[in-house]
């Protein structure tokens, strides 16, 4: 592995897995039934941990909006093929993170707008203080103190480090 561009430890993995369940705690309090629609490829790694720590009936979706990490104004193709119906349901979209804002907000709106869901929310293990305003029920483990860019656990540079099992600095 290229630990060049690892920096300062952010989270270790007992950190995230400690954030997994107190995501999960937040998620069993406040749900019977759901369908959980994982952004891909990011929140892939998060979600395994997190379903399985999920006490309640969960459906399964996946959804994409390719993205360069603190871009705010992403445009590309959101791409949602769905296999379930998630009108009148409770609707979880699970990601890594929310570092702008700009992307879970544009599938959050997406997703309200085109369908019908009873309700509509958000799960990520952590989010950034510079992220933009998204009007939806947000359930996360951490607040970070800045917004540098991190790399791991599901956050790639490069299309790299996703694999990491911690959330470091990534140093360039």
């Amino acid at each position: 592995m290229d630990n060049r561009y690892m920096g300062e430890l952010v989270l270790d993995e007992m950190a995230i897995a400690a954030g997994v369940a107190r995501v999960a705690a937040l998620l069993n309090d406040n749900y019977h039934d759901a369908v959980v629609i994982t952004v891909v490829p990011g929140g892939i790694l998060f979600t395994a941990d997190l379903v399985r720590k999920l006490e309640f009936t969960v459906a399964m979706e996946t959804i994409s909006c390719p993205h360069t990490p603190g871009d705010r104004s992403n445009q590309s193709a959101i791409m949602f093929h769905p296999t379930i119906d998630i009108n009148g349901r409770d609707v979880i979209v699970i990601d890594d993170a929310i570092e702008s804002g700009g992307t879970m907000k544009r599938l959050v709106e997406y997703l309200s707008t085109t369908y019908a869901p009873k309700s509509l929310a958000i799960a990520t293990l952590f989010v950034k203080p510079g992220r933009i305003d998204i009007p939806f029920k947000q359930f996360y483990a951490y607040e970070m103190e800045s917004d540098d860019l991190l790399i791991g656990y599901g956050l790639p540079w490069e299309n790299r480090f996703r694999n990491i099992p911690f959330i470091s600095k990534l140093k360039r």
